[in-house]
């Protein structure tokens, strides 16, 4: 009766973890390139009661084991694409494909990946995120040219070319799909002032969330570049997706999905409870008999 006492306990905690990831989800589902999670289980330690055995007539015995409950193995992240909303905002990005936005913590120096690209102009021109973090990419040209650096990503008339007229002002900007940054001019002109650079990892489930739709745990996640020197690419090339500009990526929670799952794990929940329930009767049972 104690196994069955321990594994409807353990049951009950698994559960639970099970909730909270669904419940999180649910919370999750309008939030900003959001990525659902699930919690995998696996049975607990079995007690061996008889060995496995081989005769030499091929009569042997076989083994008996009786399992101590469940645990939760992980919860994964489900990176899968979200749908694109278009927003008609410049500064709103979305990826399309594989890939996460790079951008930095200009206090600490911190690097954190994002798929939520929601961002915005700050008062020098830097692309950042709405807690401030600043979008990572090459500046002084496109691609890599000679003389182009990394470093945050600034939109500003810095590097006008030599026919821009010496009185003119920046009136717009676009970015293009492969992450190109062009300013345009009041006098007809424009330039390339810098691209944005995407990440790509080879095991993404090692990110940690960290909140405001960031991730840490850069280098266990295997970047593009190596452990030793993570480096962002052009969007489009080395597998990574294009960027869709004036558009966001929305949660790629089904709601639908995590109801179902909602409901599943809620009568779960009560069969554990009831395991706990029915030993905790025949433990009385087991009392009685002495009186």
């Amino acid at each position: 009766m104690l196994r069955a006492l321990s594994s409807g306990v353990s049951g009950i905690q698994q559960f639970q973890n099970s909730l909270d990831v669904i419940g999180n989800n649910i919370a999750n589902s309008n939030t900003i390139a959001f990525k659902s999670a699930r919690a995998d289980f696996s049975d607990a330690f079995s007690q061996t009661l008889q060995v496995s055995s081989a005769s030499s007539n091929g009569a042997g015995q076989s083994g008996m084991q009786v399992g101590s409950g469940v645990s939760t193995s992980a919860v994964k992240n489900m990176f899968t694409q979200g749908a694109v909303n278009r927003t008609g905002v410049g500064t709103d990005l979305a990826i399309s494909g594989d890939g996460f936005f790079m951008v930095k913590d200009p206090i600490n120096g911190a690097e954190y990946a994002t798929r939520a690209g929601d961002f915005r102009l700050d008062t020098n021109g830097y692309l950042i995120t709405n807690k401030g973090m600043r979008v990572q990419g090459t500046f002084g040209g496109a691609n890599n040219t000679p003389g182009a650096g990394r470093g945050d990503i600034q939109i500003d008339a810095t590097g006008v070319p030599s026919t821009t007229s010496p009185t003119a002002k920046m009136t717009s900007f676009s970015i293009a799909s492969d992450g190109t940054v062009k300013v345009n001019m009041d006098d007809g002109t424009d330039f390339v002032r810098g691209q944005v650079l995407l990440q790509r990892f080879n095991d993404p489930q090692a990110l940690l969330k960290e909140g405001d739709n960031l991730y840490s745990g850069i280098g266990a996640a295997g970047p593009l570049g190596g452990t030793a020197n993570p480096a962002a690419e052009v969007p489009g090339t080395n597998g990574l997706g294009k960027i869709e500009s004036s558009a966001l990526e929305l949660s790629n929670v089904d709601l639908a999905n995590e109801f179902a799952n909602l409901i599943t794990t809620q009568r779960g929940f009560q069969a554990c409870a009831r395991i706990i329930t029915t030993s905790d009767e025949i433990l009385q049972e087991l009392v009685n008999l002495k009186r």
